[in-house]
């Protein structure tokens, strides 16, 4: 049975819910916005945007839900890496199902108004479209609590617990997707960046500045082992990579 989503394993799937993602923040992005990441507004380091497949591969009517209009930032400066602790034995033509089902665990059991990731990539490197509100735009997600803000979520399908392969198809793609995103704040992938927490739920109360890595993992920002120790330790190859795509030496 597909477990809907969590970042610790053996969590039910209601409790995992609250952990991999943690809901939607009640402060107000008015107030993120007041903080400036020590990062340029533009710059010449910028990447090709990758395919991404569109919300409506795997939202159907019947399951879709009514929700709000998205909210925005002003510009995306950190990456959030994730995994779903979901089954790793599927097979690519199920993963609109199977994110459709991510979908439904959170919108139902959750009562959230949209699924908190921002975009979602499967074991074949195919990149889905998560969140509604543009993929071309800085939405607001909720998949790092305290640190939703100026930020996006990228969850991995599966389970990458410590020795678990991470198929080189799906690190290339978030290195791709992460290199896009970055670009137009002119982010290295490799650099560590400045947020502000919202939320004392985080690792950090609300207010206080963290630096944290501009290509993160979610235990950077809350106390969880997601994504998991082998998609961790891929994260500083994943870094290079994007840096690379930037166009940096």
């Amino acid at each position: 049975m597909l477990v809907l989503l969590g970042c610790l394993p053996g969590l039910t799937a209601a409790g995992a819910l609250v952990l991999c993602a943690n809901g939607v923040e009640h402060t107000v992005a008015a107030r993120a916005g007041r903080h400036t990441a020590a990062v340029r507004q533009a710059g010449p380091h910028t990447a090709a945007r990758p395919r991404i497949v569109p919300r409506t591969a795997w939202l159907n009517a019947a399951a879709r839900r009514p929700q709000p209009p998205p909210r925005y930032d002003d510009k995306v400066v950190a990456v959030f890496v994730h995994h779903t602790d979901s089954p790793n034995a599927y097979d690519c033509a199920e993963t609109p199902r199977i994110i459709r089902s991510l979908y439904t665990g959170q919108t139902g059991a959750r009562d959230w108004d949209d699924i908190g990731y921002n975009f979602l990539v499967d074991r074949c490197g195919t990149i889905y479209e998560g969140r509604a509100g543009g993929v071309d735009r800085p939405v607001t997600g909720a998949h790092t609590q305290g640190f939703n803000h100026r930020s996006t979520g990228v969850a991995a399908l599966g389970t990458f617990t410590a020795g678990v392969p991470v198929p080189k198809a799906m690190t290339d793609s978030i290195a791709a997707l992460a290199a896009w995103k970055l670009g137009p704040a002119d982010v290295d992938p490799r650099a560590r960046i400045r947020l502000v927490s919202s939320n004392s739920g985080s690792r950090y109360a609300a207010g206080v500045a963290a630096t944290l890595p501009a290509l993160a993992g979610h235990d950077d920002g809350y106390m969880t082992s997601c994504p998991g120790a082998a998609l961790s330790a891929r994260l500083p190859e994943i870094r290079r990579v994007a840096a690379r795509l930037q166009g940096r030496p």
